[in-house]
């Protein structure tokens, strides 16, 4: 047998060093190849490594907690000297431990070895369609309907992320049934109860067993609605309990990850960019009657409808009108989009992230609707992919889930525009010259002065309100 070792790869966008935050591997356990070895937490998420050869665990060269530049060694296994000639680049051997760094982007040799760790490369980034490699020297998985190795015998591929979450870990799957050199792994059982994966993870952050759940949907399936009735409760985030006081007077918490990355952002932004801010007040009573019309439509059945969903559309709408606010502000030249790669500021355990929906402004009103339920549950999961953050031209925050009438916002940097609304709340409001109780909410965000005047800033905001006044805007 010869020792490899097994550098830390470049998951992409940019960054060049990671925090091992646990490993699925121990000395002396059995890795397969796709095996998942080991999580890591870069300045914008959280990512799987899986293991590019088959081989025993000899050492874990870095421990939990330690931030690693990319290319360095972080662990090493002992392969067959068949599996050792056919490794994929990312291994070396324990004599070309200095060679990590190349070693780490060099491509796979193998055409078994790359189809198979292409595809988890793949599904752990989250590709988002546009084809560029994640995991440098891992490549990008296709949309291949099946993969054989050369004796013509069938590869199994990697479990889905719907069965992954409940799998064994990774240390008793490298000692479990094999199959030649590849991991025998079990399907699971299709569950009796009808729903959607996103129904499930917000069953699962719920503590709703699903079983016990009576679905209202076609044929039984269980809704959104059915859920949040049984769990008694509105949101995942709420705190409904009272920690305890802590024993210790002081607490002193490393800035990374995250942490890190937002708070260099945000200075960034807030001194680099000349901010202005501009708010109004909004009836949004035929908003809320939009939402709840939409929510009782068997076409959104299953969909998570909020005001939020009728927000992100009016900005779309307004951003045609008002196109100076889709802009990047360089040293040289002004970059107007003409798409729209729409973020989404989520408060998560990790932090605040801001995912965006690319081509937001093709999206129908369903199709964005399923857009950002999935952009926020894969935050909230913590599985957001450095590419789902990257590119953004404009961003929403919604401060009014928190009970906030209002903020200003600071730019996410490298763009124009950063819209917020506040909570939906009733209050006195003069229709038709007389005082009424309406549901009302301020809208407004900060702008990047150097790119947009305060004409079209007024407009643009003017745009979102009338909307939020007016749904049937939308269709213009």
């Amino acid at each position: 047998m010869s020792e490899m070792t097994f550098p830390l790869p470049d998951v992409g966008e940019g960054l060049t060093e990671a925090e091992i935050v646990a490993w699925h591997v121990a000395p002396g356990d059995a890795v397969a190849l796709n095996q998942v070895i080991c999580e890591i937490e870069t300045a914008k998420s959280l990512v799987e490594l899986p293991s590019p050869f088959t081989g025993v665990v000899s050492e874990l060269l870095v421990e939990v907690g330690v931030t690693v530049p990319v290319g360095e060694p972080i662990l090493r296994v002992s392969v067959e000297g068949a599996d050792a000639e056919s490794a994929p680049g990312g291994g070396q051997t324990s004599a070309d431990t200095d060679s990590g760094a190349d070693a780490a982007s060099a491509p796979l040799d193998t055409d078994e070895t790359r189809d198979v760790v292409a595809d988890t490369a793949a599904s752990v980034a989250h590709e988002n369609g546009e084809g560029g490699a994640v995991l440098v020297g891992y490549g990008t998985g296709g949309a291949v309907k099946s993969r054989r190795r050369r004796g013509g015998e069938p590869v199994l591929r990697r479990e889905t992320s719907a069965a992954a979450a409940g799998r064994a870990p990774a240390s008793a799957a490298g000692v479990g049934a094999q199959h030649g050199s590849h991991a025998v792994i079990p399907v699971a059982e299709s569950a009796p109860v009808i729903a959607k994966p996103p129904i499930r993870k917000l069953a699962k952050d719920l503590g709703v067993d699903l079983t016990q759940v009576t679905g209202t949907g076609i044929a039984g399936e269980v809704l959104r609605d059915d859920v949040v009735r049984e769990a008694s409760q509105a949101s995942v985030f709420r705190n409904l309990s009272t920690p305890e006081v802590a024993e210790a007077r002081e607490e002193r918490i490393p800035l990374k990850g995250i942490r890190k990355m937002t708070a260099q952002a945000m200075v960034t932004s807030a001194f680099e960019a000349p901010h202005v801010s501009v708010f109004t007040d909004v009836d949004a009573t035929r908003t809320m009657e939009f939402v709840k019309r939409l929510k009782s439509s068997t076409d959104f059945a299953g969909v998570k409808v909020s005001p939020l969903l009728i927000f992100a559309k009016a900005m779309l709408w307004a951003v045609r009108r008002s196109p100076e606010v889709n802009a990047t502000f360089t040293d040289t030249e002004i970059i107007r989009h003409n798409f729209v790669n729409l973020g989404i500021a989520a408060a998560t355990p990790r932090g605040l992230v801001v995912p965006n929906i690319k081509d937001a402004q093709d999206l129908s009103l369903l199709d964005l609707a399923r857009a950002i339920e999935q952009l926020t549950i894969t935050a909230r999961d913590g599985r957001t992919s450095p590419s789902d953050m990257a590119r953004g031209t404009i961003t929403i925050t919604n401060i009014g889930v928190f009970g906030m009438d209002f903020g200003t916002p600071i730019l996410n940097p490298g763009e124009c525009g950063i819209m917020a609304m506040g909570t939906i709340r009733q209050k006195p409001w003069v229709v038709d010259g007389e005082v009424r109780p309406r549901m009302v909410t301020t809208v407004g965000g900060s702008f990047d002065h150097r790119i947009v005047d305060g004409d079209v800033i007024s407009r643009f905001v003017a745009d979102v309100a009338s909307v939020l006044e007016e749904p049937a805007l939308l269709l213009d």
